[in-house]
């Protein structure tokens, strides 16, 4: 149909940004089978679900239903794509539009991989997970009237605790430092759909999408 996304476009797009049906159908809502019927070419995503499908796959709108993609450093989209660097010294946190080179206290930071969490209502039992696993490091993200509610049932001593959560959407980025014996929660105004980011000092940066506005 001219003038809106096709089932190439979806399957392409996802595969650059390196998601799986799955995570895809978890950013918008939906099911893994009905991003495997749109692409196959078996149904269209709904009109309400473009927005939310573009900010996933970390594009505009307009590049979305044309499908012509431009590869551009500066738009808005790729602040999903940026970097936090963290000292291992200070704790000190360095949030970048993308790769760079940056030091402090004399050492050469390395841009954190984030691994995917668990939503928080999933998470095991504590006495059943692996220490520094996934699982162990569970974010759960309430919508609470107009601000995200992020939580963690993670230690918070002063060897092992939740360093910073931040909120990044297209929109910007916020980040709140945390410390030792605190509660290991933050909150954030919510506006877009974006990417929730926590950091462990001991096991690094995990991250989980907000859940879908209703």
């Amino acid at each position: 149909m001219s003038g809106y996304l096709t089932a190439s476009t979806i399957k392409s797009l996802r595969e650059q940004r390196g998601l799986t049906q799955r995570a895809l159908a978890d950013a918008v809502g939906v099911t893994d089978k009905a991003v495997s019927n749109w692409e196959s070419g078996r149904g269209l995503p709904d009109i309400s679900l473009v927005e939310p499908l573009a900010v996933a796959l970390g594009v505009s709108v307009a590049e979305l239903l044309t499908g012509d993609v431009r590869q551009n450093a500066n738009r808005a989209g790729n602040l999903l794509r940026a970097r936090f660097y963290v000292c291992p010294i200070c704790g000190n946190v360095v949030y970048a539009l993308g790769e760079g080179s940056f030091s402090c206290c004399g050492v050469q930071l390395l841009p954190c991989e984030a691994e995917p969490a668990e939503p928080g209502e999933l998470a095991a039992p504590a006495e059943e997970l692996e220490p520094g696993s996934a699982g162990c490091h569970a974010i759960s993200v309430e919508r609470i009237e107009d601000e995200w509610y992020v939580t963690l049932d993670h230690p918070m001593r002063k060897d092992h605790f939740i360093s910073f959560i931040a909120y990044v959407s297209t929109g910007g980025a916020t980040i709140q430092k945390l410390y030792p014996e605190q509660e290991a929660a933050a909150r954030f105004r919510a506006g877009m759909s974006g990417v929730i980011y926590a950091y462990c000092n001991r096991h690094g940066l995990f991250s989980i999408r907000t859940p879908r506005r209703q």
